[in-house]
C-alpha cells in the first residue's frame, strides 16, 4: 500500500473554470454530464467509485437483483468526457472563504462548488434503534440486510426453540413511504413464491411481516386513493400494517412500540425517514430541518458560487409550486443537476441564470407482482397491472448504462415466468458485534 503522507489529489492545473462536485448521485452526475468541457474542468469527489440506482436498492436486499446490475462505475460514465477527473476520497469539509475543498489527502481550489451529497437515514435521535436496526441507504446496507434475511431463514430451519424460530421469522419494516412499502411487499412475495421451496421444513404461515407507520396511511406523499390501493395490496399479501404507531426502542431482539405493543424480531428494517448528508464548512444559518437552504438557482444562501442540489437542497419558497421544498426522490436531483449545468454556462458568459422549476412527472410505488400505484400528471391515478407496467418501464428507462438495463430487464422477465429470485448466496455473513450467539454459530460453521 502507498504511504498515506505521500498521497495527493493529483489534479492537473487548468486555465478553465474549475467545478468541484461532491457526490456522484443523480444530481452530481447530471451536472457533470451537461457541463461543456471547453469551458470547465470538472473534478468529482465521492467515497465510492460507482453511481447506483437507489430506487432498486430494496431488490438487492431481497436477492431480486445483484449489486452490479444497478450500479455503474463513475469513471466509465465519463470515459469519453474531456478534462473530467474523479477522485475516490472522502471530503472532510469546505472553506467558502478560501474557495477550497478539504479531503484527507489534500485541499483543492474551486471556482464553483456543487454539493450533492444526498441524504442518510434519520433515526430521530434514537441511538438504540440506530445501533440495531438495518437502514437501507447504501449498497453495503442492502448487502448486510440480504445476508441477515438469508441467515434468519437458515437458522430458523435448524433451531428447536420455537420462540427463537418465531423471532427469526418476524420482520418489522418501519416507515410506510415508498421504500418501506416496496420492502414489505418484496419480503411478502418471497414468503409466497420462493421460501417454501428453499426451506420445505419451515412453516411459513408462522412468518410475520409488520409495516409500522407513524401517520394515518401508507405512502403519505401520494394521493389518498393510491394510499388506499397500496394498503389493500399489502393486506392481500399478508403484511400486517400498524398505522399511527411509532417505535420506542429496539434491542436487537424485541421491538417496543409507543403504544406498548412488543414484537419479537431479530430484523428491524428502518425506512422511516432521511436527513441531509451535511459536510463541515457550511454555515449553521444556511441549514434548516437537516438540509441546506438554497435559493431558486440552487445557490446556498449566504455563500457565493456554492450550490447544493438533490436531497440535500431545501429550496424553501424558491419554487412557487413547492414552497416547502422538493421531494427527496431522483427526479428533482436530475432536473436540478441539468438546470445548474446550464446556469453555470450562463455565468461563464455573464448572462443571468434561470430559476429552477421542478416538473413533477409523477410518483410510483410497487407492492408486488401486478400490484403498484401511480400518481401521474393531470390527476391521473393508476393501480394494478397498468401501474406495475408503468413502474417497470420508468425504472428501466432511468437506469444508467445499457448493460444495467439489459441485466435488470432479463432478471425481471425471468422472475415473472419462474417466480424465482436471485442466487440467494450468503457471500458476506452479517453479524452484530454484540450478538455473541450468532458469532458462535458462524464460527462453528466456518462461515467467518
Amino acid at each position: 500500500m502507498l504511504e498515506f503522507d505521500k498521497l495527493s489529489l493529483n489534479v492537473p492545473p487548468t486555465t478553465k473554470k474549475r467545478v468541484i462536485i461532491i457526490g456522484g448521485g443523480f444530481g452530481g452526475i447530471n451536472v457533470a454530464l451537461n457541463l461543456d468541457s471547453r469551458d470547465f474542468q470538472v473534478v468529482m469527489f465521492d467515497k465510492q467509485n460507482y453511481h447506483a440506482f437507489w430506487p432498486l436498492l430494496y431488490q438487492v436486499a431481497t436477492a431480486g437483483l445483484e449489486p452490479d446490475s444497478i450500479a455503474e462505475p463513475l469513471r466509465k460514465l465519463f470515459d469519453d468526457k474531456d478534462d473530467f477527473h474523479f477522485r475516490l476520497v472522502r471530503v472532510t469539509g469546505v472553506d467558502p472563504v478560501e474557495k477550497s475543498v478539504q479531503t484527507l489527502i489534500g485541499d483543492l481550489h474551486y471556482d464553483y462548488l456543487v454539493v450533492a451529497t444526498g441524504s442518510k437515514s434519520n433515526f430521530f435521535g434514537n441511538a438504540q434503534v440506530q445501533k440495531y436496526a438495518f437502514p437501507l441507504k447504501q449498497m453495503t446496507d442492502a448487502l448486510n440486510l440480504r445476508s441477515q434475511l438469508l441467515q434468519c431463514f437458515e437458522q430458523a430451519s435448524i433451531t428447536r426453540d420455537l420462540d427463537v424460530q418465531q423471532s427469526l421469522l418476524n420482520f418489522v419494516v418501519v416507515g410506510g413511504g415508498p421504500t418501506g412499502v416496496e420492502m414489505a411487499g418484496s419480503i411478502a412475495e418471497m414468503r409466497t413464491h420462493v421460501l417454501p421451496n428453499d426451506y420445505p421444513g419451515l412453516d411459513f404461515s408462522r412468518m410475520h411481516i409488520y409495516l409500522v407507520e407513524g401517520l394515518d396511511r401508507v405512502l403519505p406523499p401520494m394521493d389518498p386513493e393510491s394510499s388506499e390501493r397500496a394498503h389493500k395490496y399489502l393486506t392481500e399479501l399478508g403484511v400486517e400494517i400498524r398505522l399511527k404507531t411509532l417505535v420506542d426502542t429496539y434491542d436487537g431482539q424485541t421491538v417496543v412500540l409507543k403504544n406498548g405493543e412488543q414484537l419479537k424480531s431479530q430484523t428491524l428494517i428502518w425506512a422511516a425517514g432521511v436527513t441531509g448528508s451535511l459536510i463541515d464548512g457550511i454555515p449553521a444559518e444556511s441549514i434548516e430541518r437537516g438540509r441546506v437552504l438554497v435559493d431558486e438557482f440552487n445557490q446556498i444562501k449566504g455563500l457565493s458560487n456554492v450550490f447544493a442540489i438533490g436531497d440535500l437542497a431545501y429550496m424553501k419558497g424558491g419554487d412557487p409550486e413547492f414552497p416547502n421544498g422538493h421531494p427527496g426522490v431522483a427526479q428533482p436531483a436530475i432536473q436540478q443537476g441539468q438546470r445548474l449545468a446550464k446556469n453555470l454556462g450562463q455565468l461563464m458568459r455573464n448572462r443571468e441564470m434561470e430559476p429552477f422549476r421542478y416538473f413533477n412527472k409523477g410518483n410510483l410505488a410497487i407492492v408486488g407482482r401486478n400490484r403498484a400505484v401511480a400518481d401521474l400528471p393531470k390527476g391521473v391515478h393508476l393501480g394494478g397491472f397498468m401501474a406495475w407496467a408503468t413502474w417497470l418501464f420508468v425504472h428501466i428507462f432511468y437506469l444508467i448504462g445499457f448493460r444495467s438495463k439489459l441485466v435488470v430487464l432479463s432478471n425481471w422477465i425471468y422472475r415473472f415466468f419462474t417466480y424465482q429470485r436471485g442466487t440467494r448466496l450468503i457471500i458476506r455473513p452479517f453479524v452484530r458485534k454484540e450478538d455473541i450467539k450468532q458469532q458462535e454459530f458462524l464460527v462453528k460453521n466456518e462461515m467467518v
